[in-house]
């Protein structure tokens, strides 16, 4: 099974993602059975992602690994609010792209009632909050959130956010909603990931003023000297690491899987690297990862002790 075929297209899934949710804990594959030597156990396992690089080159090694161990692997792409619903609802199996604390609007509510898991922490040190260019922070002083108030004008009183919905966004506008640090006058502008930093882009390259929502790992730290704007009162926030969630029961009925998952561990800048990769050098997110796990056997093998095969073998032959 092929990238393409494990896929599906983010702007239908969006579209019919009610339909999806329902229809991802079937009968004739679900998440519900247990790995064993029955013949009848489940092998099939659906992760979740949104259009973050990093996140899609996470899958793509997971999702080639465990094929090369015998598992059936789907990738579903859902907004974050819809992928804790479907964990919760136990129509997903397992989310590698758990930022925390800034997904807690999302994610508190079913980890409190143990419908959703934390398996473990992915990538630890991440940053997401709002920045602007370095030549910013010089040229007008703006180091934290209370320093953008003065600066309005010259930042045309927009910060520029992300796809709608997102927890990011959601702050964003709980701040302005609040007039936290005077923001009262600012408005956000929501629209896509690349949309934005498209925006970012043609502003930083005239070194205008700009005010966007950032986060690391990101190709956009490679690419622009930033800083992250300091919030002394506490209103953001913010995200210190990135974690594997899973379903209620993942870990018990799948637990090679859940083990193989919960034992993957990436460094910040490695994150970075595959970010710059896709959206930068146009790889695609399986060629990025194929050549990543080719690259590093040891790593792989590493994230594979203890685990079997879906026939019950031992998993780190097969790396």
């Amino acid at each position: 099974m092929d990238s393409m075929q494990r896929r599906v297209a983010s702007a239908s899934v969006i579209a019919l993602s009610s339909l999806m949710v329902a229809a991802c804990g079937g009968s004739d594959g679900g998440s519900g059975g247990g790995f064993g030597s029955d013949g009848g156990a489940e092998t099939k396992v659906t992760l979740v992602e949104q259009p973050w690089e990093d996140l899609m080159v996470e899958n793509e090694i997971a999702a080639q690994v465990l094929e090369g161990a015998g598992y059936s692997v789907e990738i579903e792409d859902l907004s974050v609010p819809l992928t804790a619903q479907a964990l919760a609802k136990g129509d997903a199996d397992a989310y590698l792209g758990n930022w925390w604390p800034s997904q807690e609007e999302v994610f508190s509510d079913p980890i409190d009632k143990g419908d959703v898991e934390v398996m473990s922490t992915l990538v630890t040190g991440v940053t997401y909050e709002p920045a602007v260019p370095k030549y910013v922070a010089e040229e007008h002083g703006v180091t934290s959130l209370a320093d953008l108030s003065d600066s309005a004008e010259e930042f045309d009183g927009e910060i520029l956010g992300i796809e709608p919905g997102s927890p990011g966004n959601n702050s964003i506008q709980q701040a302005i909603d609040d007039d936290a640090y005077g923001l009262g006058d600012f408005t956000l502008v929501e629209s896509s990931t690349p949309a934005m930093l498209a925006e970012v882009e043609k502003r930083a390259e005239q070194e205008e003023p700009v005010v966007f929502l950032g986060w690391e790992p990101h190709w956009m730290n490679i690419e622009w000297d930033l800083v992250y704007l300091d919030d002394p009162e506490e209103v953001w926030p913010g995200a210190g690491e990135i974690r594997a969630a899973s379903r209620e029961g993942f870990s018990d009925d799948n637990p090679n899987v859940a083990r193989f998952l919960s034992q993957m561990e990436i460094d910040r800048e490695t994150a970075s690297d595959w970010v710059y990769s896709v959206s930068q050098d146009d790889r695609s997110a399986a060629d990025v990862a194929g050549q990543w796990v080719e690259d590093n056997p040891d790593t792989v093998q590493k994230w594979l002790e203890g685990v079997e095969t879906a026939e019950g073998d031992p998993a780190e032959a097969t790396a």
